[in-house]
């Protein structure tokens, strides 16, 4: 038979009771929050907005209803004022968005009402329809000039795939030219050609083709790389050669560089028996200040 007697006397060893330090080491009060933590807690809260939003657009003030805001799902301001995302505010209140907002108004009157900007701001607001995700106004402005002349330019591009990297090409020796003769211009010698022209006026007869289509043994006979810096062609396309000088011209001129061509003559290079090489070549003058 088991005896069950009171409560054991203390023995006086240290693990036979909890010390007094022990006890209170268990029951002290929570830590208080600290600003940083609270912060970090406020912020993983949904986000309450009202329905007329005061925004502060990178230092540009504008104000709108919430409902224009989320106006299209998937679109990076719908998102952002769905309340899933923390929005900080200034000091005024007003939510505040990190992004130039001199075209912000034009993306709020097509979320509002449809409207588009005039033809002297679309390229600029297509950069803001694709910096928020905005897919319809995208859509809307490819639909006027200039984008949409820029979609049937880079058709014509297309049949170039070599065109940008000769782009660079004409920019890094025009670069290295100036620099080493240190002057504010570089000359270029540039062949510019849309197909194989007859190359002497006996040719023509000879290949019975308005394209002077060539069998592949004659095709090599006249094979060469005229003596320039940059050569574009040949293509197949109605766009002729004054179209691509103009697409060089223009692209080089949106980077801010100043362009100057002309016509210096054709390449005029022996091939074989009485043919010379006809393809025009151009002097591009590039001016850096």
């Amino acid at each position: 038979m088991v005896v069950v007697t009171g409560q054991n006397k203390a023995s006086g060893h240290p693990g036979d009771a909890m010390s007094t330090s022990d006890a209170e080491d268990d029951f002290q009060e929570p830590a208080t929050p600290t600003a940083t933590q609270a912060e970090h807690s406020l912020s993983l809260l949904p986000q309450q907005f009202p329905e007329v939003v005061p925004l502060n657009v990178g230092g540009m003030h504008f104000t709108t209803r919430l409902s224009t805001l989320r106006r299209y799902e998937d679109t990076m301001l719908s998102a952002m004022f769905s309340g899933r995302h923390y929005i900080p505010t200034d000091a005024e209140g007003r939510y505040f968005i990190d992004r130039d907002g001199t075209f912000f108004g034009d993306v709020l009157n097509f979320l509002r009402s449809g409207d588009l900007p005039p033809r002297e701001r679309v390229r600029s607001v297509y950069k803001e329809a694709q910096y928020y995700s905005i897919g319809p106004l995208l859509e809307s402005l490819e639909e006027l000039q200039p984008l949409k002349g820029e979609k049937v330019r880079q058709a014509f591009l297309g049949l170039m795939p070599y065109y940008k990297d000769h782009l660079e090409r004409i920019v890094e020796i025009a670069k290295l030219r100036a620099m080493q003769r240190k002057a504010r211009f570089a000359k270029l010698k540039i062949c510019v050609f849309k197909e194989e022209m007859p190359i002497t006026p006996y040719e023509c007869p000879l290949f019975n083709s308005l394209r002077f289509e060539r069998s592949e043994g004659e095709a090599k006979l006249f094979e060469h790389h005229c003596e320039v810096d940059v050569s574009f062609g040949p293509w197949e396309a109605v766009a002729d050669v004054y179209d691509l000088l103009h697409c060089i011209v223009t692209d080089l001129s949106s980077r801010g560089i100043t362009v100057d061509h002309q016509c210096i003559g054709v390449c005029d290079k022996h091939l074989i028996n009485h043919y010379y090489c006809k393809r025009p070549i151009y002097e591009f003058k590039i001016t850096w200040w």
